[in-house]
C-alpha cells in the first residue's frame, strides 16, 4: 500500500472487511442507495486503522495552515463513532488534543463534556470516519465556532456525498476515498422499488 493509500488501495480494504455493502438500502432521511457504507467494521481492525489515519495525516501535512499549527491543533469529532479516526489522526500527526462532542438524545443537541472548555482562537480540525450528508459535522463545526474556536479543516476516511450533502467551502475537505453512490430521494422514485428488489433500513 502506498504511503498515501490510492482510492483503489481504499476501496479494496472497505471490500475486503465488509465495510462496503451492496445492495438496496434506505437511509433515515428516506434517501434510497445501491450502496451502503459501515466504516466501523473496517475500523474495528487496529492495522488498517493506522494504516488509513497515517494515509490521511499525510495529506494534512500538505496544508501549510494546518502544518503550521499542528503543535497547538485540536482533533474535534462529532460523536464517538469519530474517535477511532481522530485519535489514528492524532497519533500520526502529533496534534495537541482530541475531544468530542456528546448528545443527551436522539433530538437533542450536541455538547461537550462539563469542564471542556474551548480556548479562544483554538485551532481545530474537525475529524470523522465518512462524510455523508454532513449535518453533524456543521452543527459541530457551529458548535465550536460559537465558543470561540476556529475551524481550519475537516478530515475524513470516506467521502459519500448525497443529493444533500453540505456545502462546506471554503473549509477545505480531505479524504482518503469518494464513493459515489446512486441515490433516489424516495421509493415512488427508486428504481429498485419499482424492480422489487428487497429493501434494507440502515442508521447512521
Amino acid at each position: 500500500m502506498h504511503l498515501v493509500p490510492t482510492q483503489e488501495e481504499v476501496v479494496a480494504v472497505l471490500r475486503k472487511t465488509g465495510a462496503i455493502r451492496e445492495g438496496h438500502f434506505e437511509y433515515p432521511n428516506g434517501i434510497h442507495a445501491n450502496e451502503y457504507m459501515q466504516t466501523a467494521l473496517a475500523m474495528r481492525y487496529y492495522q488498517i486503522n493506522k494504516t488509513l489515519s497515517v494515509g490521511l495525516s499525510r495529506l494534512l501535512r500538505a496544508n501549510s495552515e494546518i502544518r503550521a499549527n499542528v503543535p497547538e491543533l485540536s482533533i474535534v469529532c462529532p460523536d464517538t463513532g469519530g474517535s477511532p479516526v481522530g485519535y489514528g489522526v492524532c497519533e500520526s500527526l502529533q496534534a495537541h488534543q482530541v475531544y468530542w462532542a456528546d448528545r443527551e438524545g436522539p433530538n437533542q443537541p450536541m455538547h461537550f463534556r462539563q469542564y471542556l472548555e474551548q480556548a479562544p482562537g483554538e485551532k481545530v480540525l474537525l475529524v470523522d470516519d465518512i462524510l455523508r450528508s454532513g449535518r453533524k459535522l456543521l452543527e459541530l463545526k457551529q458548535l465550536l465556532e460559537s465558543k470561540g474556536a476556529e475551524v481550519v479543516g475537516l478530515a475524513v476516511m470516506i467521502y459519500q456525498p448525497t443529493p444533500t450533502t453540505v456545502d462546506f467551502s471554503p473549509l477545505p475537505i480531505y479524504y482518503l476515498a469518494k464513493l459515489d453512490a446512486h441515490y433516489s430521494q424516495d421509493a415512488e422514485h427508486c428504481d429498485m422499488c419499482r424492480q422489487g428488489i428487497p429493501l434494507e433500513k440502515v442508521w447512521i
